[in-house]
């Protein structure tokens, strides 16, 4: 590395600090300590926003801040194989395996086993960010190659909001981590969203798209390397192993185990899941309303919840986690309630986020205490819900667009601050390629509902059939049996009148 470039690493490294020491960090929370050690030690990790932002210092600024800043809220450095949905890490939808010709790690994407909706989006993203962290200590900070393997997949298959978050993770909070992408085998119906998908990279980034078939990936992967179903010569069959080394020193990969600090205010988050611990009893805190309802305002999607100390002889302290802190901006998100005190909370929907992804996946959790000190610090605060949080009262919330209904047309828009142009035009054709997937998925149902019916009509006409022939031989054997009989009858008259 030049001195030029040297330098520029120690002049980020120290905006940064005196940033910090001047402002402090964002809503007085603070940023995780391994990644301020990893800001006054790491280098690599330094350079990577350097060269992300071509070396202007102001610009990579502003990125690591931020970067701490959601690494923060989103819980990244808590984020372990004991607290990620086991399913989804198992079940193969996505995963590091191999190297590109480059050297570099490739994360997979199976399309065809993953379909919009089918698992909760929150825990998804965060089996992908434990991949991303996984990935990356394993690699020292070594770039990757994102492998979407869209061999049988279909429209059901798409994804808009998951490809969305995987490209702001590079775009955002992983610095100079893209090497490719790797597109094997599009689907043709599948090019609109595609276009859409290439307008989310900043345009130094297109070029490291690559779309290849099973005969020309071999140009970017190696065949002994690819999997046979790809068209290469491994016969690899992907099976979790959980990672034997789990931590950083001086941002390099330790094989020692390390120990993680306790999560933020805001996302910190049990092994067990989002609020799995019964409400007490007797309620101390009442919270109104129990559905947390999503309106435009302006140019912000806003949602209110009332929080009131019942208790006349005790002061609470309460504290409101979610299962998405990237989407929603809690104001505020801890705070004491003396005996009696209502407050109002505001809850904003970040910009870029879709509120018609409310209505299923993201939950609030709202947590109260009795404390006696009312004047105790931020810090206080935090260390006070680290130490007695296990047993707090749980009120949980789910979220919904409040302007659904009548048409449903404010729940297929995404909401964008100071949108226009080229946004507004990607936002209508995300709303049409949604409306395909929904279209997709109401004609498959369609279809199957069809099977049922024609196997209903098919056995009925048989049955139809069947009752038909029997009732037709009972007729002819009655017959049979009636002939038979005159014909008895008729033998017994000639042989009488012969007798006769």
């Amino acid at each position: 590395m030049d001195a030029d470039k040297a330098q520029k690493i120690v002049e980020l490294r120290e905006k940064f600090l005196k940033k910090l020491e001047d402002e402090g960090p964002p809503d007085l929370r603070e940023f995780h300590p391994a990644d301020i050690n990893k800001v006054k030690s790491a280098d690599d990790w330094l350079r990577r926003f350097l060269e992300h932002n071509e070396y202007n210092v102001q610009d990579s600024l502003k990125m690591l801040w931020e970067t701490c800043e959601w690494r923060r809220n989103f819980g990244t450095n808590n984020i372990t194989e004991s607290n990620v949905i086991k399913e989804y890490l198992e079940d193969g939808v996505c995963f590091g395996y191999g190297k590109d010709k480059d050297g570099k790690k490739l994360f997979v994407i199976r399309s065809k086993l993953h379909s919009k909706g089918s698992r909760d989006f929150a825990e998804l993203q965060r089996c992908i960010v434990y991949w991303f962290e996984r990935l990356e200590r394993q690699g020292n900070g070594d770039q990757i190659s994102l492998f979407f393997d869209m061999i049988d997949a279909g429209l059901s298959n798409l994804d808009m909001e998951l490809t969305k978050f995987l490209i702001g993770l590079f775009k955002n909070y992983y610095p100079n981590f893209l090497n490719y992408i790797i597109i094997l085998e599009m689907p043709w119906v599948l090019n609109a969203a595609f276009n859409i998908i290439k307008s989310w990279l900043p345009a130094k980034a297109i070029p490291k798209i690559k779309f290849v078939k099973k005969s020309t990936l071999k140009d970017l992967v190696d065949p002994n390397v690819a999997l046979k179903i790809w068209g290469g010569n491994n016969d690899y069959t992907f099976t979790f192993v959980p990672e034997a080394q789990s931590g950083l020193v001086n941002g390099k990969l330790d094989n020692r185990k390390v120990h993680f600090a306790g999560g933020s205010p805001l996302t910190e988050q049990a092994a067990t899941g989002f609020g799995d611990q019964p409400r007490n009893e007797e309620a101390m805190l009442a919270v109104e309303p129990d559905i947390l309802m999503f309106n435009k305002t302006g140019n912000e999607v806003v949602g209110t919840v009332s929080l009131k100390n019942i208790m006349t002889d005790k002061n609470l302290s309460y504290k409101i986690k979610t299962t998405s802190p990237e989407k929603f901006k809690v104001r505020p998100n801890t705070g004491i309630l003396l005996a009696s005190q209502k407050i109002t909370v505001t809850i904003t929907l970040q910009p870029g986020y879709n509120s018609r992804n409310l209505l299923a996946n993201d939950r609030f959790l709202i947590m109260c205490l009795p404390i006696q000190d009312t004047k105790i610090t931020t810090q206080e605060l935090v260390d006070f819900w680290k130490a007695n949080g296990a047993t707090a009262e749980q009120h949980r919330l789910m979220c919904r667009d409040g302007s659904e209904g009548a048409d449903g047309l404010r729940s297929s828009m995404t909401y964008s601050t100071g949108a226009s142009g080229s946004d507004n035009l990607i936002n209508s054709l995300f709303s049409k390629i949604t409306r395909i997937e929904e279209r997709s998925v109401k004609l498959q149902n369609d279809m199957t509902l069809i099977k049922r019916i024609l196997q209903l009509s098919i056995l009925t006409i048989l049955f139809l059939l069947s009752l038909i022939v029997y009732i037709l031989n009972i007729n002819i054997l009655n017959s049979t049996e009636e002939r038979n009989c005159h014909n008895v009858e008729d033998s017994i008259a000639t042989a009488v009148h012969d007798e006769i």
